[in-house]
């Protein structure tokens, strides 16, 4: 399986007057939907799609709670996720309020077997 890639021009925001450097981009080719995936995993095994689905619908209630709750989710060999906050810089710790939180992201790091699956990957640059 390779990864399909095309070049795209960025300049530095720092210097903006030098020319622009190329850097691959990895092109998508679609989406996968939830149900999809679940159609896709009874597919490599024993397990009926609606119990396959099931299980997907209560990783999404389950793994959000968990990260609210302040808990890392790990799944093993497929990796873990933890929550991850930005806010802006106050002038000391007893300024600092949930006010100063501008955003919130899920991160998400692959597990050794995961990162395996991925780590022979080819690539065909496209025009």
């Amino acid at each position: 399986m390779a990864v399909n890639y095309k070049a795209v021009a960025k300049k530095n925001p720092l210097k903006q007057t030098e020319p622009a450097k190329y850097y691959a981009q990895a092109i998508s080719t679609g989406d996968v939907s939830l149900r999809q995936l679940a159609k896709l995993i009874t597919g490599n095994s024993t397990v009926k799609s609606a119990d396959t689905m099931a299980v997907l619908e209560g990783l999404l209630e389950v793994i959000p709670q968990a990260l609210a709750d302040g808990k890392i989710v790990r799944l093993g060999d497929f990796g873990s996720f933890n929550l991850s906050i930005s806010s802006d810089g106050v002038d000391s710790a007893e300024k600092l309020s949930s006010v100063s939180i501008r955003k919130t992201a899920v991160k998400f790091r692959p597990g050794k077997e995961f990162s395996n699956a991925i780590s022979h990957l080819e690539f065909n640059k496209t025009t």
